[in-house]
């Protein structure tokens, strides 16, 4: 219903989804950029992962950015917990590309990334961007991640702090810059 009400008012809506592993900052990245409140689906931690945060995604968070008056984008973030993995593929349905989301100071998360990434890879072929939340806190650089998630040259792995709004839509533009050039390499080949 969004896409068509953006559609009549002559703009159009993309879905992009935010997804990583547990604690990677998901729903922080999706707080701090969207203009209207987020929907989100956080339930209390009970088991031993409580002492990372207290509380998890548990289905999605929903959140809305206006790029301008011909484009919104509606963000959609996953539970990071593997438990929750059966909402990934419902997340993903229609999605336009997706970013995935590394906390570059917990090195040990890599291991999740690279299994969310398999998931996303086989559900879809869209463009996708791999941003480093915290990366200033030192931990893994790019290459470290490109080599872990045997990443190709072509996908952008960008710096990032998900409480700062700059550093969050700088994320979002190399995901809709890869969009954009996957449109104009399937319109040459057409």
């Amino acid at each position: 219903m969004a896409t068509r009400r953006a559609r009549r008012q002559g703009g159009q809506a993309v879905k992009i989804v935010v997804t990583g592993p547990f604690a990677a900052g998901k729903t922080t990245l999706i707080r701090t950029i969207s203009e209207i409140t987020v929907l989100s689906t956080e339930r209390g931690i009970t088991d031993e992962t409580r002492s990372r945060k207290a509380e998890t995604t548990v289905a999605m968070d929903f959140g809305r950015i206006t790029i301008d008056r011909d484009l919104v984008l509606y963000l959609f973030g996953t539970p990071g917990q593997e438990r929750f993995d059966f909402m990934w593929e419902i997340l993903g349905e229609g999605m336009l590309g997706y970013v995935l989301l590394v906390d570059a100071s917990r090195p040990e998360t890599l291991a999740e990334a690279e299994s969310i990434l398999a998931a996303f890879r086989r559900m879809a072929h869209v463009p996708f961007v791999v941003a480093l939340n915290r990366a200033a806190a030192g931990g893994l650089g790019e290459n470290d991640v490109r080599d872990r998630l045997d990443l190709s040259p072509h996908v952008p792995v960008v710096a990032c702090e998900a409480t700062d709004k700059d550093s969050v839509k700088s994320v979002l533009l190399a995901l809709l810059y890869s969009v954009l050039d996957e449109i104009e390499a399937e319109a040459a080949h057409a």
